[in-house]
Formats: C-alpha cells, sequence, structure tokens
C-alpha cells in the first residue's frame, strides 16, 4: 500500500507540475487553484465521488465523464478541464487527490508561503487553528496556508504535513509505539 500511495504522489506531482506551467504561462494560477480547492471540497463531500476516483472497477472513459460533468457544473477553466479529462484517459484519476496536493505546494511556494495539511480527530477551534499557524510560521519562517482534515482513527492529538516531511504527535502513533516497545520487551 506505501508503494501504491508513493506511486500516486509520484504520478500527482508530475500532473501538477505540468498543469501549474501552464497555469503559469497563461496567468491562471488562482483559477486552476480555484477549481481544484471545489474539486477538492466536492470530493470531502462524496463518498460516491471518492470510490469513482479510486476504484479500478470504474473505466477510465466513465471516470472521465464524470470528471467533465463535475467540471461544467463547476464552471471550471478550460485548462483545468483539459487536465481532468487527460488523467482519466490516461488512467491516472486516482491521482487526482495527489494532483490536488502537489498543485496547492507549487501555488503556496509561489505566494511565498508554504502549505501545510494537518489532521485531527475532531474539528480544531480557532485558537487551536491560530496556535499551529503560529507554530508553523515559526518554524519554517513562512506563513502557513493550512488545510485541515478530521480523521477520528488518529483518537487525539494531529498529523502535520508539510511537504514531504510528516510531524506526527497523534495519541494512535504514540500507543502504535507502545504496543510495539511492549512486544520487544
Amino acid at each position: 500500500m506505501a508503494d501504491d500511495s508513493s506511486r500516486l504522489a509520484d504520478v500527482g506531482a508530475r500532473y501538477a507540475h505540468a498543469l501549474f506551467e501552464l497555469a503559469d504561462d497563461a496567468k491562471m494560477v488562482a483559477v486552476a487553484e480555484d477549481d481544484l480547492r471545489a474539486l477538492k471540497a466536492m470530493s470531502a463531500e462524496s463518498l460516491d465521488l471518492r470510490r469513482l476516483i479510486a476504484s479500478p472497477t470504474f473505466s477510465a472513459e466513465d471516470k472521465g465523464r464524470a470528471l467533465q460533468a463535475i467540471a461544467d457544473a463547476g464552471h471550471f477553466n478550460p485548462l483545468t478541464k483539459r487536465c481532468l479529462g487527460l488523467l482519466a484517459a490516461n488512467n491516472r484519476a486516482s491521482a487526482l487527490p495527489a494532483v490536488i496536493r502537489a498543485f496547492e505546494r507549487l501555488a503556496a511556494e509561489r505566494r511565498g508561503a508554504v502549505a501545510a495539511e494537518v489532521t485531527t480527530a475532531v474539528k480544531l477551534t480557532a485558537a487551536q487553528q491560530k496556535a499551529i499557524s503560529a507554530a508553523l510560521k515559526t518554524a519554517f519562517g513562512k506563513d502557513p496556508e493550512i488545510s485541515t482534515t478530521i480523521d477520528p482513527t488518529i483518537l487525539g492529538g494531529l498529523k502535520v504535513k508539510v511537504g514531504s516531511k510528516l510531524f506526527d504527535a497523534s495519541l494512535k502513533s504514540r500507543l502504535d509505539q507502545l504496543k510495539f516497545a511492549l512486544k520487544r520487551a
């Protein structure tokens, strides 16, 4: 499974880089980023969309039609639509979440910010978000652009991913470490 996620991240980074360069040449980075954020939000809200994107049981044509319908309904930029169509046609739709993450990272770097993915077990309060933002600014020397995800399976604490760095202070990881230490003893 780690191999699959690594492969998808690599594929996603390549597509994101290509889209970013084309969008930059057309002076449409912000528009493409808005399209991808909207698609990310739709995916977060729709289990059916996540299944469609990830499942190998759907054909590339089905995925392409679905992504084009979503792009049409969302009034996406033609450049974003072509990228989605190309992902589907090349049977790479499952890399879409990685494409979005990589594109967000590239756009944040262009703005002089750092993109951070924060995963928590429960929704963060405004004070907690502010504290995390301040800590990230201190650690990286750049203003953070934080996207949050709620994952109850981490039980508590948080995970912060910035680029390829993962800071895991989740309760689940701590319990797993304790379990491993007890098995070795």
